[in-house]
């Protein structure tokens, strides 16, 4: 059945092809190229569970991606969808923090030189325990250390939050609880790191997950974006400081068919906050102060 999907999913991609090309041309033209934010977990051979990333498929997938994108710092991204973007990009990103990534993946990006940013869940680094959600199935996965953070933060990698405990935010009602998760957590992995953090991704990242007191504590402490992962495209002139971004799995079709902007998802629509400030004027004076959390 799986195959099946997949290869419905390859005449479609293909059939679309020629309707991609002039969208692009067009965006390209009045620089309105859409800025893709790409999310991965855990980079292993063993396939064990769906946010699970081949190190060959993975391999493949940059292949691509370096071929027909710009692979830009998620800096570079907000900078985009502040002021225009007339080329196709891509953003890399990863979620949780896997001691596995380090064996081939992240090598690989630093080799290379290509911009990542790498959320952490801080509980986990600390006490160097599997991730629930993982030993639900039967997995104890181990995390990264906090070397393995500094040694990604020393070639280059953008350490960012992923909360202290890696819970449901909208499921957490103690206010002092969620300052815990949204601010402390990065405080304390700046402390640790002995860099700024910058960036804060929600766990789950669905918009069932999502609430706007969680982006304002972001806001409030000085993270310059949150990050969703309900898929999504960020165009130039949307709201820079949430970067909505989309799941990337083991296989290529499904990579290439979100990167080139699927038409079926364009008008996905964006999780609404508030936010108790200015937010024209905020946005006018640019990027808030590096390091700030």
């Amino acid at each position: 059945m799986l195959d099946f999907k997949l290869l419905l999913l390859e005449l479609y991609y293909r059939a679309t092809g020629p309707y991609r090309w002039w969208w692009h041309r067009r965006a390209a033209a009045a620089h309105r190229e859409p800025v893709v934010v790409l999310f991965y977990h855990r980079i292993a051979d063993d396939r064990a569970n769906p946010w699970t990333t081949s190190n060959r498929h993975f391999a493949r997938q940059i292949e691509w991606l370096a071929r027909h994108f710009q692979i830009v710092s998620l800096e570079e991204a907000q900078r985009r969808i502040r002021g225009g973007n007339g080329r196709p990009c891509v953003s890399i990103t990863f979620d949780d923090g896997y001691a596995e990534n380090c064996r081939e993946a992240i090598p690989m990006l630093i080799r290379r030189q290509i911009p990542c940013t790498y959320f952490a869940t801080l509980e986990n680094v600390l006490e160097g325990e599997p991730f629930a959600h993982d030993v639900a199935r039967g997995n104890r996965f181990p995390p990264n250390d906090l070397e393995q953070l500094r040694a990604m933060a020393d070639a280059g990698i953008e350490i960012g939050a992923h909360t202290y405990t890696h819970p449901d935010l909208a499921q957490v009602t103690e206010e002092d609880q969620l300052y815990r998760e949204v601010v402390e957590a990065g405080r304390e992995l700046r402390d640790l790191l002995g860099r700024p953090v910058r960036y804060f991704a929600v766990p789950f990242g669905q918009q069932v997950n999502l609430t706007s007191r969680a982006f304002q504590l972001a806001w409030e402490a000085g993270y310059e974006a949150v990050c969703s992962a309900y898929g999504g495209y960020n165009f130039p002139g949307d709201d820079a400081f949430h970067l909505q971004r989309i799941h990337v799995d083991d296989d290529v079709i499904r990579l290439k068919n979100r990167a080139t902007v699927d038409p079926r998802k364009i008008k996905t629509s964006r999780f609404m906050y508030e936010i108790p400030v200015d937010r024209g004027q905020a946005e006018a004076h640019g990027p808030r102060p590096v390091g700030s959390v």
